[in-house]
C-alpha cells in the first residue's frame, strides 16, 4: 500500500485530502509545514508528497528544493491557490513533479497521483513490464517469454520513453531533445528512421504498438 504525505497549513484541507486519499486505500500522514514534513520523512517511508506552497516556517518551494539538493527523488505534487504561470514555473524549477491549482478536482488529483507513482516505480526498478514483455533499462534488452534481444542504445531509449508514458503524444523535437540532446546536429528525421526500425522489429507484437499522430508526433499504446 502506498504511503502519501499531505503537507498543508490549513487543518480543514489536510482533513479533506486525507479522507479522499484514504478512500482510495492510500496510507496517509500529514504535516502542517515543510519543516514538520521533513521530520516525518526522517521517521517514515513516504512514497509521494502532496504539497501546499504557502506555509509558515518552511514553504513548499523551500521544502522541495531541500529534498532535491539532498538527491531525494520523492515524487511531489504541488497544490496551490497561486495560479500565475510564474508560480508554476518556480515549482518545476525547484523540482516538483506536477502542479495543480485550487480548487482541486479530487478525481483528477487521484489520477495524477497514480500516474506519478507509476513513473516513480518505473524509474526505481528501471524496468517496464507489459504482459509477457519486459524492457530492462540497464541491459538495453526487450524480453518476451524468456527470449531477449538487445537493442541499439538510441532505439531502446526511444522505446522506453514512449512506453513510460503510454498514450502521451511526443513531438519529434521533444524526442530529439530528450534522447539525442538539445545540442545535437542530427536532424529530427532521425527520429522517424528509428521509429521505423522499432515498428519493423516489433511488428506483430500484441503487447504494444507505436502510433503516428498526424501533424504532431508519436505515441505508444499498450494493448494488454
Amino acid at each position: 500500500m502506498f504511503h502519501i504525505l499531505v503537507v498543508d497549513d490549513d487543518k480543514n484541507t489536510r482533513r479533506l485530502l486525507k479522507a479522499v486519499l484514504e478512500a482510495e486505500h492510500f496510507t496517509v500522514s500529514t504535516a502542517d509545514n515543510g519543516k514538520t514534513a521533513l521530520e516525518v520523512l526522517d521517521k517514515e517511508y513516504i512514497d509521494l508528497a502532496v504539497l501546499d506552497i504557502m506555509m509558515p516556517e518552511m514553504d513548499g518551494y523551500e521544502f522541495t528544493k531541500t529534498l532535491r539538493e539532498c538527491k531525494n527523488n520523492l515524487p511531489i505534487l504541488m497544490i496551490s491557490a497561486r495560479q500565475f504561470p510564474a508560480d508554476k514555473h518556480k515549482g518545476f524549477l525547484v523540482g516538483t513533479d506536477d502542479y495543480m491549482t485550487k480548487p482541486i478536482d479530487e478525481e483528477e488529483m487521484i489520477l495524477r497521483i497514480k500516474a506519478l507513482l507509476r513513473r516513480a516505480q518505473i524509474v526505481a526498478e528501471r524496468k517496464i513490464e507489459i504482459g509477457n514483455v519486459i524492457l530492462d533499462y540497464d541491459s538495453l534488452t526487450v524480453t518476451k517469454n524468456g527470449e531477449s534481444q538487445e537493442l541499439p542504445q538510441k532505439e531502446f531509449m526511444l522505446l522506453y520513453k514512449l512506453l513510460s508514458y503510454p498514450g502521451k503524444i511526443f513531438t519529434r523535437i521533444q524526442l530529439m531533445d530528450e534522447i539525442w540532446g538539445a545540442d545535437t546536429d542530427t536532424g529530427w528525421e532521425t527520429v522517424t528512421v528509428h521509429i521505423g526500425r522499432l515498428r519493423k522489429r516489433f511488428d506483430g507484437w500484441e503487447e504494444f504498438q507505436i502510433e503516428s499522430v498526424r501533424g504532431l508526433g508519436y505515441k505508444a499504446v499498450k494493448k494488454v
